[in-house]
């Protein structure tokens, strides 16, 4: 059974002006999540600014969150580093907070081999209990998770469960299907695909785009999942404009100033992470006023 189908956010994590979290305004973005229809909150990922945060701080921005959704919705925590030893240790500890789920990010930098992918995800997977999904983007680790080896991991090791898919190639996921077939619970990590993926058996979408839309993105798959795929394809496509400005800097910069633009104040960013360019906020503001949510 999927850890979760459909629309999984994949939350910011908000600032103070003085750089620390901010978990007031975080637990305003669960509620808000949760009350728009959001099937899942993944927290600290890379929209969540998982790589700034100290691990202490990583793991209480996770504990907070379980608390605050309080079963309510899946939990899927980010545990993912590019040292094994790390990424076990993250992985252990949010179990003990009752994380519905992990997902693991491709070691970055390190540039392992596809056999070095799969001792890395196996010696994560058998330290703890959890189902995991495996979170392939290459465009930001230098290190792509073929087919074969994803469905080896699965195949192989009984708690890895998915993959979250955000190589931005369609016939990547096609083949990866097709070898699969129906043992690997596949999402989308990119929020101009899901409707493509979800016809290739997909479950769902871990979003960006949720943080801003969260009613339309979990509509644009429970609509697919009722049958009506012409309605989903519809609210896919009115989305387009929004996911590429939402993109037009690394994330999460936009969508941190989407944010603070709806009034969600979420502050700023880590460094090396800066603030939107003024002529991309005129574009992003124009998109969001465009798409109904400004």
């Amino acid at each position: 059974m999927a850890i979760f189908k459909g629309a999984g956010v994949a939350i910011v994590t908000p600032f103070h002006e003085d750089g620390s979290v901010n978990y007031e305004k975080f637990a305003e973005l669960v509620e808000f999540q949760i009350e728009n229809g959001t099937d899942a909150i993944i927290v600290c990922g890379t929209t969540g600014e998982s790589s700034t945060l100290t691990h202490e701080e990583h793991l209480d921005v996770i504990k907070f969150c379980v608390e605050t959704v309080n079963g309510r919705i899946p939990v899927v925590a980010g545990t993912g580093s590019n040292c094994t030893e790390t990424a076990v240790y993250l992985s252990t500890e949010a179990e003990k907070y009752g994380v519905d789920g992990l997902l693991v990010v491709t070691p970055y930098y390190n540039k392992a081999t596809q056999n070095g992918l799969y001792e890395h995800f196996k010696q994560i997977a058998d330290s703890v209990k959890l189902p995991i999904i495996l979170y392939n983007v290459p465009s930001r680790t230098g290190c792509n998770i073929l087919p074969q080896t994803a469905v080896r991991i699965c195949s192989e090791v009984s708690n890895v469960v998915g993959i979250k898919e955000a190589s931005g190639n369609i016939s990547q996921v096609a083949k990866l299907a097709a070898l699969a077939q129906g043992k690997i619970d596949i999402y989308s990590g990119n929020d101009d695909m899901i409707v493509p993926l979800l016809s290739l058996g997909g479950k769902g979408v871990i979003s960006v785009l949720s943080n801003v839309a969260p009613r339309q993105t979990h509509e644009i798959c429970s609509k697919f999942f009722e049958g009506d795929v012409e309605a989903s394809c519809k609210e896919q496509l009115r989305a387009i404009e929004l996911c590429d400005a939402l993109f037009c800097e690394v994330n999460p910069i936009p969508v941190k100033a989407a944010l603070n633009l709806m009034g969600k104040e979420v502050g700023s960013l880590r460094r090396p992470l800066t603030d939107m360019e003024p002529a991309n906020v005129e574009r992003l503001r124009g998109t969001m006023k465009e798409y109904g949510i400004l």
